[in-house]
């Protein structure tokens, strides 16, 4: 049941993650005209780039965390 919610979790984050990443060019090309903007939308770029940087830590952070859980299981077996 535990790893069912987990893949929901990652599926989000997936979503997620791909909103940001379409996010950081839209943020340096203006789709009107198709070229780069004389002023880009550099909070939208910087946000992008925090919310990758949070959603690999926390995806790191459960999965470290999933693998200590499984590594006590096996050793509490012996």
């Amino acid at each position: 049941m535990v790893l069912q919610i987990q893949q929901f979790v990652d599926k989000y984050l997936l979503v997620i993650m791909i909103f940001l990443i379409v996010s950081i060019p839209m943020s340096l090309i203006d789709p009107s005209i198709g070229g780069f903007r004389e002023q880009p939308n550099i909070p939208l770029f910087y946000a992008s780039i925090a919310g990758i940087i949070i959603i690999v830590l926390y995806s790191s952070y459960k999965e470290r965390k999933a693998r200590q859980k499984a590594n006590a299981k096996r050793r509490s077996k012996k």
